[in-house]
């Protein structure tokens, strides 16, 4: 329901290479003056400053012994003195991401190359690392850890209990979508023992996919997936001794099919971990403190809140990081929302006292690094412009900001630190460039407008012309973000048709100020030039910089305030610019934007004259339950809210053209939500369009012509029921 950011990428073609894992874009060098990349020549050590690169790993040493070529690198990283290398290769899915395949550990020191896990079953192993002093490797195969002595090769299981459903080391389906959880254990700091979670799944029912086409015979695909109101999986954090392989299991208080733990890591130095728990409604955070030892735990610090609370760094992680500690070991950084705005906290160790480092009237987007060197925090954050993006830092003890961005450069502006911060990787995207640019700069010369950027901005297109950012505050009084994009030789006295697209979900903000903004993925050609108007506007809910009351005002009313915040501005908009065509105007979204469209043209009849839904859900209760509990509460006690959010409701009062789209085999939102909406809607006769695409996943995206079918199917639907041009 949520995952629609990555899919816009893969359809824009976005600037950067798919990777295998999630996680940084830069594996950087150990010194933090460099970053590693693949080259035609091996893997290359680039520095930032721009002088000449070196060849760390030769191509010739990724040859395994007697083949003609060498491995295909997915991705790679280095031990910590950086004399050994471990290669991932030979990838395959594991729903969103290849992280599973085969891993190689290459010793710069004797060229040797050998393969890991050879004696278990080919591209079956995950997240392999090595220990912190480099003797042992550990990773996942089959939902079972495994040790591997590097010297001798001796590999010995950790974990003997695993299966499909019961999986040690990493996560079920729902772990993974929601909380964004895939790696799934830690080496201890002293190398001696390994931190893992456990998750039970064998109590959660398997939704049946079905795939009729790979055969003649019809068969099922089994997904664990617990839906809203199901328990969780049950899941322990243990701590496995990697010379007996005996496992000592923390004694988190509660019963651990009523909450979930999202993350855990060691403490520096130490002998104990960290976690955060939360509770089955996600309204209650508590960190808790675990001696490995023993097991013993004690809580040091709570946070409660009246609607729920986000996974740290959610906004724009893909992947959750480790904890944030301070260089004093004494005390970490934590993003709360608990005086109406996302600020960091120093919290103790000791006794957990919290302290505010960001006050304002303004949210931190992302928390990049605590360096001791500099004495400074960095992060995201944009206090003035909720779709743009700049990076800030304050002292280490907290106080004011300081922009790192130069003032030039308004859009949005991603950095991704090396250790140390002495460099950085800085991307700046703007609706209004030719292209994205990339630099790196030395953070200590910030803000500094450089030759690069300087050259970028002078690159700027016309296209800015017919795009402008507006504010339209609603009759209700809510103020909305977004973007118009106006046809070619656009003439104000004349009517033209307008394409809304929305998406209007707590996971992700569609009106970014970056080069992507105001281009429709799916429609083929350019609606400017076929004389369309192209809408899209962020509606509460939605993560943008705004406060919490921005974004947690949908709680409980997820898919009745979103809607409505929708539909009046459509309204407002219609009102304002007599140039909109409000008898050709077509809304239209994937995923949560999907759910979004259908509201629309239930809930509020008339005011679309067509819309397209692309994997929709349509029932809330068919959703999983980490995400939908999350905003909609309990359904034994909060029913109403999920009758009121979902479009079945409302199918009686359906008006207007509608396209529904879904793929078969789609294991985020069940192809049933297009059947029970089809259900419905030829309930009450109402006439509609539907397309389904057989084993086709949320994205759509398998299979020859499948991406060109879709886009046809697209644009002669908008073309027919809302046909272009001025009047």
């Amino acid at each position: 329901m949520k995952k629609i950011a990555l899919l816009i990428l893969l359809l824009h073609g976005a600037a950067g290479i798919l990777k295998a894992q999630p996680g940084p874009d830069f594996t950087w060098s150990a010194d933090g003056k460099a970053y590693y990349e693949i080259r035609e020549e091996g893997i290359a050590y680039v520095p930032c400053n721009g002088s000449t690169l070196t060849v760390k790993v030769p191509m010739e040493l990724l040859k395994p012994a007697g083949a003609s070529q060498p491995l295909e690198i997915k991705s790679f990283q280095f031990s910590q003195d950086e004399q050994q290398v471990l290669l991932f290769t030979n990838t395959q899915r594991v729903w969103r991401y290849e992280t599973k395949g085969d891993y190689w550990l290459l010793d710069l020191r004797t060229k040797k190359l050998r393969q890991l896990g050879k004696t278990l079953p080919a591209a079956t192993l995950m997240f392999a690392k090595l220990s912190p002093n480099g003797r042992y490797a550990a990773y996942v195969s089959r939902s079972n850890l495994y040790l591997e002595d590097l010297s001798t090769g001796v590999i010995k299981p950790l974990t003997t209990n695993g299966s499909r459903r019961f999986i040690n080391g990493t996560f079920d389906w729902v772990y993974e979508e929601e909380l964004d959880c895939r790696d799934g254990f830690r080496w201890s700091p002293d190398s001696k023992s390994i931190a893992y979670w456990q998750v039970d799944a064998t109590k959660t029912r398997d939704f049946l996919m079905i795939n009729n086409t790979d055969s003649i015979y019809s068969f099922t695909i089994p997904v664990e997936y617990p839906v809203a109101g199901q328990d969780p999986s049950a899941v322990k954090i243990g701590v496995v001794n990697i010379q007996t392989a005996r496992t000592t299991w923390m004694n988190v208080p509660g019963d651990n099919r009523q909450h979930y733990i999202p993350r855990m890591e060691w403490i520096p130095g130490t002998n104990e971990l960290i976690i955060q728990q939360l509770n089955r409604r996600q309204n209650e955070s508590k960190i808790m403190i675990c001696r490995a030892d023993n097991g013993s735990t004690r809580t040091i610090y709570t946070e409660t809140d009246k609607a729920w609370i986000d996974v740290k760094s959610a906004w724009d992680d893909n992947g959750i990081k480790g904890w944030d500690f301070l260089p004093d070991g004494k005390s970490f950084l934590w993003l709360s929302e608990q005086d109406g705005w996302r600020h960091l906290y120093r919290i103790s160790l000791a006794d957990g006292k919290s302290t505010l480092l960001t006050p304002g009237d303004y949210d931190v987007i992302k928390l990049l690094r605590a360096d001791q060197g500099s004495g400074k925090i960095y992060f995201h954050a944009s206090p003035y412009n909720p779709v743009q993006q700049y990076l800030y830092s304050i002292p280490l003890n907290g106080g004011d900001t300081t922009r790192l961005t130069p003032r030039e450069l308004e859009g949005t502006n991603k950095y991704e630190l090396s250790p140390y911060s002495l460099w950085a990787a800085h991307s700046f995207s703007s609706y209004k460039l030719v292209r994205p640019a990339a630099e790196f700069i030395d953070l200590r010369e910030a803000p500094v407008l450089s030759s690069a950027m300087a050259n970028a901005l002078k690159r700027y297109t016309g296209r800015g012309k017919n795009m402008e950012y507006l504010r339209i505050t609603t009759a209700d009084g809510v103020p909305m973000d977004g973007y118009m994009v106006k046809p070619d030789n656009f003439d104000p006295s004349k009517k033209y048709p307008v394409v809304f697209t929305v998406y209007g979900g707590p996971a992700m903000a569609m009106t970014l100020d970056n080069y992507y903004a105001g281009e429709d993925p799916l429609y083929k050609g350019s609606m400017a030039a076929d004389g369309y108007v192209y809408v899209c506007f962020d509606n509460r809910g939605t993560p943008l910089p705004k406060g919490r009351e921005w974004r947690k005002s949908i709680y409980g009313k997820i898919g009745v305030i979103d809607t409505r915040d929708q539909a009046l501005t459509a309204r407002a908009l219609f009102e304002k610019y007599r140039f909109l065509d409000s008898t050709r105007s077509v809304i239209w979204g994937w995923s949560g934007g999907g759910t979004m469209t259908l509201n629309m043209l239930c809930q509020y009849p008339g005011l679309f004259t067509a819309g397209v839904a692309v994997a929709p859900v349509t029932n809330l209760l068919t959703y999983d339950n980490i995400y939908q509990e999350r905003y909609t509460g309990l359904p034994r006690e909060d029913m109403e809210a999920y009758k009121k959010g979902s479009p079945i409701t409302y199918a009686a009062q359906m008006q207007g053209k509608l396209l529904l789209i879904q793929g078969t085999g789609d294991d985020n939102v069940h192809y049933q939500n297009s059947e029970m909406m089809i259900n419905a809607l030829v309930r009450y006769n109402k006439q509609f369009q539907f397309m389904a695409y057989p084993n086709r996943t949320h994205s759509i995206s398998e299979g020859e012509g499948t991406r060109e079918h879709l886009s046809t199917l697209f644009t002669d639907f908008l073309k027919l029921n809302c046909p272009p041009g001025a009047r």
